[in-house]
Formats: structure tokens, sequence, C-alpha cells
């Protein structure tokens, strides 16, 4: 990745190079994300590892070292196991309630079809914000992320809404492309979400604020 995004003038504009730039630099941490997190138990490091080097990305126009980043998701492994699991327990159960629906198995048809769709697009909209939540905390801590996200959805439910459009129109985009281009799409879904979150101040911790800083330009 490069390492920092240099402005060509003396304004500090950017040009067609910087944002080709950063889109390579995003696709290539979604591909690294994708495979840190094929084991599936590393799911939730690698999520975090990847939102804390987008977070350090938005705040200073930098990337992470190699060895920064290393070591974060070291000291993720563990404590994401249980996220993980989660996770994939959740995911498993939404995809099976939703195939049985559509497959006429279970009573309630378009409805009750369309009422867990919605509750699963919200729910994706607030796993993203606990996601770049995580990547604020050094790509960790995901209790503290999983409180003061819920707080921050409901401070702001347009913000809510917007994420949950986020992940949907991403969640669209990796049935309908091919699926080598998924991995590249994550990177791309994650600068989103933190492009989102960064327009609200969001809890860091327990009785803290960290501001809102947008990065102007994002691919």
């Amino acid at each position: 990745m490069a390492s920092r995004a240099e402005p060509l003038d003396v304004g500090g504009r950017r040009d067609w190079r910087d944002v080709a730039r950063d889109a390579a630099d995003l696709a290539l941490l979604g591909i690294l994300a994708t495979l840190a997190a094929a084991p599936l138990l590393t799911a939730a490091a690698a999520a975090g590892t990847a939102s804390a080097a987008v977070h350090d990305w938005t705040r200073t126009g930098g990337w992470p070292s190699a060895r920064t980043t290393l070591r974060r998701f070291g000291r993720a492994v563990l404590p994401g196991v249980p996220v993980s699991l989660l996770a994939l327990a959740v995911l498993g159960l939404l995809a099976a309630d939703l195939a049985a629906l559509a497959a006429g198995r279970v009573p309630g048809g378009a409805p009750v079809l369309a009422v867990i769709g919605l509750v699963a697009a919200a729910l994706a909209g607030y796993a993203g914000l606990v996601v770049v939540e995580a990547g604020r905390n050094g790509g960790g801590r995901w209790r503290v992320a999983a409180r003061s996200s819920v707080r921050a959805c409901l401070d702001a439910p347009a913000r809510w809404a917007a994420l949950t459009g986020v992940t949907a129109v991403a969640g669209l985009l990796a049935i309908l492309v091919t699926p080598v281009v998924v991995p590249i799409l994550a990177g791309y879904t994650l600068a989103a979400l933190h492009a989102v979150a960064n327009r609200m101040p969001v809890r860091i911790g327990v009785g803290s604020r960290e501001p809102a800083v947008a990065r102007p330009e994002l691919p």
C-alpha cells in the first residue's frame, strides 16, 4: 500500500492519480482482509484490523506499517473468536429463515419475508458501525464497540439508515459481481462505512467522544 497520499500542488488538491492510488490500496486491503478471514474464526480479527487501517487512513491520509497491522491482528485473534462465532451463528440463522420463507416451508409468505429482510438489513447496518468502532479502538474491544454503536444508532437513526443502505448495496453487489471481485468490494465497503460513520460523533470507550473527521474524497 502507498504510505501516504501526497498532494500535487501547494493547495493540497488531489488529482486522478491520488484517487487511483487510494482505490488500489483499498482493493488490496480488501483482498488481504478476506485472506486473513478465510479460517472463519479469524474473521472478526481481520475485520477489526482492516477497519483500524482505514481509520488511520481517514484520519491521517497514511496507512499503518506492516508491523503495526500484524501486531494489531495478533492481539485481536483470540478476543475475536467469540465475535466470529456469534456473527456466523446470526448469519446462519437469518439465512436459514429467509431460505425457508422463500421456499414456502414456513408460513407467513412475502410479508414475513420482507420483515425479516428489513431486520437483517438493520442488523447489518449496526454490525457495520460496530466494525468501524472496533477500528477506532485499534481493531478490538468488541464489547465497547457494540455498546457505543447501540448508543450511536439510537442517537442518529438517519446515520444508522445510511449505514444500512451501505451494507445492503454491498450485499447486492456481492451477489451480482463475479466472486473473485468480492474481496475487492470488501475494502471499498469498509471505506464507505467509515465515510458515513465519520459524519457523526461516535463514542469511543466509556464517557469519551472522538470528533468526526471525514476524508474529503473516497473512491
